[in-house]
């Protein structure tokens, strides 16, 4: 049994997440701004904790996350307001992930993106440029950390049944069933293999555990 807490915990990757680690004997603690989704979130099997990540510093959030063995990276605001992307996807992330070496723990899984590298291509005049450059900033951020770090970088994310089958750097957009990024998450809590990778993937046809381990054997 690990124990888990994931911020982002109402978003669409997250609800199909706990599920999956409820399912095979985690605790997961769900970190949600809402009041209202409490509901919705505990029906996953996770236990909801209200909290404005936004607003938190890292003192605040190392309190929050001390005494998990594992945190999943899945919030974001949403696009729409630069200065809110900012705060949250690279703000509020790292913040996270300073608290997590605060707090001494170790295991941190960030949900990226496909693109999200140096030379992503995205115009600084375009809407999805803030979006592009706090995701690249935290994971940079993350892999500077002496923390068991792994970044997942799915591409387009869609709302179909999972396959529970990937392709490692695809071509093109990469797209994949959310619920499959969200096994692809509770494979890589688990898989060694992964630890201190980034991994960008795609639907295709190797099943998730193998993809992973064949990544890294192929490094």
């Amino acid at each position: 049994m690990s124990r888990v807490l994931v911020f982002g915990g109402h978003g669409k990757v997250a609800m199909l997440l706990a599920p999956l680690l409820v399912s095979r004997g985690d605790e997961v603690t769900a970190v949600i701004r809402n009041p209202a989704h409490v509901g919705e979130v505990e029906g996953t099997g996770a236990t909801p904790r209200v909290a404005d990540i936004e607003q938190l510093d890292t003192e605040a959030l190392a309190e929050l996350v001390a005494g998990h063995d594992a945190i999943v990276w899945s919030a974001g605001a949403g696009g729409g307001d630069a200065a809110r992307t900012y705060a949250v996807d690279r703000d509020a992330a790292i913040r996270s992930m300073d608290a997590a070496g605060q707090a001494g723990v170790e295991r941190y899984v960030m949900v990226s993106w496909l693109g999200s590298k140096a030379d992503h291509g995205v115009p600084e005049d375009d809407d999805f440029f803030p979006y592009a450059d706090a995701k690249l900033a935290a994971d940079d951020h993350l892999r500077g950390t002496g923390l068991e770090w792994t970044v997942l970088g799915p591409g387009a994310l869609l709302d179909e049944p999972g396959t529970g089958r990937i392709t490692i750097d695809p071509d093109g957009r990469g797209a994949v069933p959310r619920a499959d990024v969200a096994a692809a998450v509770a494979a890589a809590l688990v898989e060694p293999a992964t630890v201190r990778r980034t991994l960008r993937f795609g639907g295709g046809e190797q099943p998730i555990a193998e993809a992973f381990v064949a990544a890294s054997d192929a490094r």
